[in-house]
């Protein structure tokens, strides 16, 4: 199906241009004026010709004007390595032949740079030592270097005045020697900030998490990435950039945000056919999903969450989580999440975490975390016996890292901007032993083994005109282990990872889902969207090793409503492992509205 859609693909792409062949009146060739190619002679002495030689230039040209730009890429590459008053002097054409009268020069080299008033840790950090300039070759994109990283280090280390020049300059036989110094100015020092808006959001919240205190010394850079912080907040809306006012060696922040109904109460609703009719009288299953979401609780960035979802027929799961930001009054923030997963009468497992994370200074999240897993089978023991194979009780603890980034212009209605979101973990997992089983049984098998899990989310959007967006996103799991078992795999299916299937129907030790996704926006809040899901999974258990390739697609529409985001989605779907073709008789239907407050 994928050849033949990538066949479809190229033969459009084909038929476009002989189609407009075709509907186009033949008219009168005109050959254009041919452009004669431009040769290059460079004139000079031979000292200058020697030096020449140790540069690579083309001397034939296609045209005159690629002839001037090679000629002055030249002058500015001798210029940068020291030859300061390498030059084009004349120029002249005879035929297609350009005779330039070209001068190099002697090369300058420094005598000396000393350091006349600069603190020795910004030289140090800056890279200067003063025993590595005598009889260098002088260049001016070093010395634009030096300039710029000493008054990047000064302007954040509160001296955002600060200018540095060259001083006692001296030129004798192509010797240059120097005094470098720096004029910090006046010392200014973060004072409160302000809140221009509506925003309810605490200053003291926002102090700690932009990492701005009253008293600290300026810092250019953390003023620079305060606009991107404050877009990651989902409660805040940014209305203007921010403004500094410097006032008496204090700098005054002034934040110009609004209050951003950012509290959410959901709930969604899907149809999908019953495969086992004969056991029930409804042709359709029903699932679903309440989703509860308060964030910053009283103006402090506290955030809490729960999620309930009914993803098949007597399968549920649970999620909760906690979010407490500079806790103890540090930059760093905790969280705290929740997982249940109970699998009809087969098994249940839970999946407590705590992180900590901190915010960078070029607005990334670093997350360590902590995690458990606990997997305990429900069945009774005549039917336990017949899993004892592809089920199993088992504990496992991991600790791991986890990395995100995202410069999303919205984060409820994106329309440029990526995301990514990386995550790996390691840890040991302990296969417990079920009194339904024989004590011999757990002879044949390692108990303890090392397991290594990963996961990754990366989403870009593309604003292709005006109220036109597209979704491009690559998200899955992995998992490693020599002991794996069914109830350790991940799940696969639904809303939110292939849509087109049944919610967690495929089982897997590893995944991936492409998205190619298309929003037309007809309001701010409201879009049309066409989708189309890839996916491929693998299943390494002892007694079954599956490789697939599912995919889905459909449509759907969000719009705004007195009530809250109204959602509809219809999909369908096609895997060979589930014996599901694209056919009405197998789409799925999903709506459900979104209220924030």
């Amino acid at each position: 199906m994928l050849r033949l859609l990538f066949l479809l693909l190229c033969c459009l792409v084909c038929l476009a241009p002989v189609r407009a062949q075709q509907n186009t009146p033949t008219q009168p060739a005109t050959s254009p004026a041919k452009v004669k190619a431009v040769l290059v002679v460079l004139q000079t002495n031979e000292a200058d010709a020697n030096t020449l030689r140790k540069y690579n230039y083309k001397t034939l040209l296609p045209d005159s004007l690629s002839a001037l730009q090679t000629l002055r890429d030249l002058t500015l590459q001798l210029q940068n390595d020291g030859y300061l008053t390498a030059s084009a002097d004349s120029f002249s054409f005879k035929g297609d032949t350009l005779r330039v009268q070209y001068f190099v020069g002697d090369r300058y080299r420094w005598a000396y740079l000393r350091n006349g008033s600069i603190n020795d840790e910004f030289l140090t950090q800056a890279g200067y030592r003063e025993k590595l300039y005598p009889n260098t070759p002088f260049s001016p994109r070093e010395w634009t270097n030096l300039q710029e990283t000493v008054l990047t280090l000064a302007e954040n280390n509160g001296y955002p005045f600060a200018t540095i020049r060259l001083d006692s300059v001296q030129i004798n036989n192509g010797e240059i020697a120097g005094v470098v110094h720096l004029d910090k100015d006046n010392l200014f020092l973060f004072d409160t900030l302000h809140i221009e808006g509506s925003s309810r959001t605490t200053t003291r919240f926002l102090s700690k998490y932009l990492q701005i205190y009253p008293g600290q010394p300026y810092s250019q850079q953390k003023v620079a990435r305060v606009n991107q912080l404050l877009q990651q907040l989902p409660y805040v809306k940014v209305v203007q950039p921010l403004q500094v006012q410097f006032t008496e060696n204090k700098a005054y922040l002034y934040l110009f945000i609004d209050e951003k109904k950012a509290n959410q109460l959901d709930g969604i609703v899907g149809f999908l056919p019953n495969p086992n009719t004969q056991a029930s009288n409804r042709k359709f299953l029903i699932n679903g999903e309440v989703n509860l979401q308060i964030r910053n609780i009283r103006g402090s960035g506290k955030q809490l969450g729960l999620q309930w979802r009914k993803v098949q027929q007597a399968s549920q799961t649970l999620d909760a989580h906690y979010l407490h930001p500079n806790i103890l009054g540090s930059p760093f923030e905790l969280g705290l999440t929740f997982n249940l997963y109970k699998q009809d009468s087969t098994f249940l497992t839970l999946r407590p975490r705590a992180q900590l994370s901190y915010y960078t200074t070029n607005g990334n999240k670093v997350s360590f975390f902590s995690e458990a897993r606990s997997s305990r089978l429900l069945l009774s023991t005549p039917s336990i016996l017949n899993q004892k194979d592809t089920l199993a009780d088992s504990r496992y603890q991991a600790y791991g890292i986890n990395f995100q980034r995202q410069t999303l212009d919205d984060l409820f209605f994106p329309h440029r901007g990526y995301l990514a979101d990386v995550q790996l973990a390691v840890g040991n997992k302990t296969i417990l032993r079920n009194p339904a089983f024989e004590a011999a049984y757990y002879d044949t098998i390692r108990l303890k083994s090392t397991q290594l899990t990963g996961a990754w989310q990366l989403a870009n959007y593309f604003k292709l005109a005006k109220n036109s967006v597209l979704l491009t996103r690559l998200q899955g799991e992995m998992l490693f282990n020599p002991n794996m078992y069914r109830n350790d795999l991940f799940r696969l299916g639904g809303l939110t990872s292939l849509r087109g299937f049944s919610d967690f129907v495929f089982y897997a030790s590893a995944y991936a889902v492409g998205t190619l996704e298309y929003r037309l926006y007809t309001a701010a809040d409201s879009y049309v969207l066409l989708f189309y899901d890839q996916g491929y999974y693998r299943r390494d258990l002892r007694q079954d090793h599956t490789q697939q390739y599912p995919f889905g697609l459909g449509g759907g529409i969000s719009f705004s409503t007195g009530a809250g985001i109204f959602q509809f989605i219809y999909s369908v779907g096609r895997s060979k492992e589930i014996n599901q073709p694209i056919s009405l008789n197998f789409s799925r239907i999903h709506f459900g509205i979104v209220s924030r407050f």
